[in-house]
């Protein structure tokens, strides 16, 4: 059986009417078998972090937040069904999972909180998106995903039990897909094998798709935008963009990694290993063919800018003065791990360890406090890194012009700078 895998990501889904768009591009697949992965809805994801957090923090704020998340989703399917009752019901089961949660006083640890919360909002979209379908024609079937998606503990940041979830992969979508022509299930969240909801990382919903491409041998993955396809940079921070029609998997995985956003880091890997072409493409215009993501054929490239906000470098020394050491990076890198800290750029000198990190406080205070022991830590804030792939001279200039270049790393087409704005001096 060919299968495509198909993911919607928040902006799709965001109201009643981009979820009847996702409709007639599905009603145009005809028969395909398709394997859909949805995001929540808009910035569902956000608010339900608000929950979380008011939640820890017991604010009395958090019922209230969480009830216009429910009045935002029962508007949209009231506006799309004759006879809303049946889809009401399921979603409103799913928010008195919440309700449950909030009822109770706070036991569970932030990361393990954050997936049973935050996960309400996929399987809220994709129950919405299934019964559209099925109001128009396209005959689909929902599937909780965590019946298939198994990881480790590591909620927040699951890993992904490969062996198993293949396993079950292929037991259960083609099956279904016999007198289906689509499944319908979530992006971004799986389960342990002892039944406790996880999710992927923050975008994750990329990866589940990838995920599923990988254990289905699909015959090709679908990304759905809102933009034409993969640019040359984000055009709400830049003009004259270019769209680059064909990429590598190889420079799909570096600008991933670099921060580019519009696919999930993880995303590509999985894909690679098999050959499987992935597409970027746009809602708004689905006879567009996009971008394609497939095998290296000599492709050239423009110059490529990724902005990452919000950075902070820290640079670390030891207490005693002596040289930053094998056993200190050692045990500088174990805490990182630890607190799941990503390093976007490091420097070593033989006194000091500079690294540039995204500036999450919760995050950055249980570093430091493992860090007090044997080092001294300074923190430069409210900085940006600028990664330029494939630059040229002009561009390079271009993006140093009115910046404090703090930490800067050069490699063969690829520069990468932490700046600060410099202040505009006038005269008085």
């Amino acid at each position: 059986m060919e299968i495509k895998v198909f993911k919607f990501g928040g902006a799709s889904v965001r109201d009643a009417e981009q979820i009847k768009n996702v409709g007639k591009i599905m009603s145009g697949e005809g028969s395909n078998k398709i394997t859909l992965i949805v995001s929540a809805m808009g910035k569902t994801t956000n608010a339900l972090e608000k929950v979380v957090s008011s939640y820890i923090n017991q604010d009395e704020e958090v019922r209230s937040i969480l009830e216009s998340i429910k009045r935002d989703h029962f508007a949209i399917a009231a506006e799309l069904f004759e006879d809303p009752s049946d889809v009401l019901a399921l979603i409103n089961d799913l928010f008195v999972e919440i309700e449950w949660i909030l009822d109770d006083e706070v036991h569970d640890g932030y990361d393990y909180l954050y997936d049973q919360i935050v996960s309400i909002g996929e399987l809220v979209s994709s129950h919405i998106l299934n019964s559209y379908f099925n109001s128009i024609g396209v005959k689909s079937t929902w599937l909780d995903i965590r019946d298939i998606l198994i990881t480790d503990e590591a909620y927040r940041e699951a890993k992904v039990n490969w062996d198993i979830t293949a396993e079950k992969v292929k037991a259960v979508i083609p099956s279904i897909l016999e007198e289906n022509d689509v499944v319908v299930t979530q992006g971004f969240i799986g389960s342990t094998q002892e039944n406790n909801t996880t999710t992927l990382g923050r975008e994750g919903s990329d990866y589940s798709a990838g995920i599923l491409s990988y254990c289905l041998d699909a015959h090709s993955m679908h990304i759905w935008k809102d933009v034409p396809g993969v640019l040359s940079a984000d055009p709400a921070q830049f003009n004259n963009v270019t769209h680059i029609e064909r990429l590598s998997y190889k420079e799909a995985v570096e600008m991933t990694y670099y921060g580019a956003k519009v696919i999930h880091p993880k995303t590509i890997k999985p894909l690679q290993n098999k050959s499987i072409p992935m597409y970027v493409r746009p809602f708004n215009d689905p006879l567009s063919s996009g971008t394609l993501i497939a095998d290296d054929t000599g492709i050239s490239y423009p110059p490529v800018i990724v902005i990452e906000p919000n950075q902070c470098l820290l640079h670390i020394s030891t207490n005693d003065f002596s040289f930053v050491a094998e056993y200190h990076l050692s045990m500088l890198f174990d805490l990182l791990a630890k607190h799941r800290i990503k390093v976007n750029m490091m420097r070593n000198t033989a006194i000091s360890f500079t690294i540039s990190i995204n500036h999450d406080d919760r995050k950055i205070k249980s570093l430091l406090e493992g860090l007090s022991s044997e080092f001294k830590v300074i923190i430069d804030n409210n900085l940006e890194l600028i990664t330029i792939r494939h630059y040229t001279l002009d561009v390079l200039k271009s993006m140093k012009k009115g910046k404090v270049i703090l930490l800067e790393e050069r490699l063969k087409d690829t520069v990468r700078m932490v700046v600060r704005d410099v202040p505009l001096m006038t005269r008085k």
